[in-house]
């Protein structure tokens, strides 16, 4: 039987599959295309927002409550201004969005994109999130970044003036990368007050460029001790600066945490707009995982014929749920909650967790449980996410 208590807050993601250039690195849904028809496609992101936002409305038909707003790519700062105004506006209407409503849009920190971040203010974003990646030239040039260092500095200083909060992205364990290059680098990106960092470590992901290039041995990437040593000397440097590792990858000031990656890591529901957008949704108690058709063109056809591109749509299952809601959780600082465990799995905690295996984990200091009850990794597990989680988990 349906719950009759009101449905949480839910998150939007907003996706534009558009880039300037592909980086040999990302194994996102980006494409490079000769010219786009950004008219056409912010209109059809306007009618499958429509069509999902119907489809989300709570138990009595009433709207659902929005936490954030997130433009994600791609490179959505190459949308118009006007597109992001509309999407934000008819995003306001069809669901309940306080004054607070958080709303982040990712831009790179190229001269042309810098100039329109003002515009971006005025359509109602107020967290800008920049691509900067490295503040070295022969970096940049490696990781295929159009941009230099000088304007990666000039575009956060001119979106700290503009927007409230400001978050911006580094990669590290680079080639030949040492703890005190890198400590160097971060001390000059930490200085330049951000309230939000997402440092993320360079990995080689298949199907990419650096696949193909790293196969055949052209660079070699930090492993092992060395890797861990980058990364110890990653949430040192933060702190320095007040910001703190609230989740694996993300450092920010108490507060400037993300809403948005929150709802996704605490496994809140969240509508996925655009193509290849992945979404997890309750209805009727179950919570359906969604994905949209990747191509743009195809996903384009599909929204003007049917409103939607979804491809494929299927409930979990309840260890699919506590799986889900696990790998996500165990990630943060904070840790996870095995009564919400239960709550959005369905199951008993002992279901979705090898109970044997947990205190194992424990007892080589790779887990832990807080005084309030909730399960977390240490340094050391958050180190080993990827080998721990397929073994505690059932």
């Amino acid at each position: 039987m349906p719950s009759t208590q009101a449905p949480e807050p839910l998150a939007l993601y907003i996706h534009w599959p558009f880039c300037a250039a592909k980086c040999p690195y990302c194994d996102f849904n980006s494409h490079v295309r000769p010219g786009v028809d950004a008219a056409r496609h912010g209109r059809a992101l306007l009618a499958e927002l429509e069509h999902e936002a119907a489809r989300a409305r709570s138990g009595d038909g009433g709207r659902r409550a929005l936490a954030s707003i997130f433009f994600g790519g791609g490179t959505p700062s190459l949308m118009p201004p006007e597109a992001v105004a509309d999407l934000i506006g008819r995003a306001r209407a069809l669901f309940e969005a306080g004054p607070e409503l958080e709303i982040t849009l990712e831009a790179n920190p190229t001269s042309v994109e810098a100039g329109k971040l003002r515009e971006f203010r005025a359509a109602g974003v107020n967290r800008l999130s920049l691509g900067v990646q490295a503040l070295d030239a022969a970096s940049l040039g490696f990781l295929g970044r159009n941009h230099s260092a000088n304007e990666a500095v000039a575009a956060l200083e001119h979106a700290r003036a503009t927007f409230p909060r400001l978050s911006f992205d580094l990669i590290y364990a680079r080639p030949g990368q040492s703890e005190a290059v890198w400590r160097e680098e971060l001390r000059r990106a930490l200085s330049l007050a951000a309230d939000h960092l997402s440092l993320y470590q360079l990995t080689v992901e298949p199907g990419t460029r650096f696949a193909t290039e790293h196969a055949r041995g052209a660079f070699r990437l930090p492993e092992g001790d060395e890797a861990a040593a980058l990364y110890a000397a990653t949430a040192e440097e933060a702190a320095r600066f007040g910001l703190l590792p609230y989740e694996v990858s993300n450092y920010a000031r108490p507060g400037a945490e993300s809403r948005h990656n929150l709802a996704y890591w605490r496994y809140a529901d969240y509508l996925g707009i655009g193509a290849g957008a992945h979404q997890r949704l309750t209805l009727d108690g179950r919570i359906l995982a969604t994905r949209r058709h990747r191509a743009p063109e195809i996903w384009l056809e599909r929204v003007e014929r049917d409103g939607h591109a979804r491809v494929e749509e299927e409930p979990l299952s309840p260890v699919e749920r506590g799986r889900e809601a696990m790998l996500m959780g165990l990630r943060l600082s904070e840790g996870v909650d095995p009564g919400r465990i239960a709550r959005r799995s369905g199951l008993d905690f002992d279901a979705v967790v090898d109970r044997a295996m947990l205190d194992a984990l424990m007892e080589e200091g790779y887990l832990r449980w807080l005084p309030d009850g909730r399960l977390q990794a240490t340094m050391e597990g958050r180190l080993r996410l990827d080998a721990l989680l397929p073994v505690l988990l059932r």
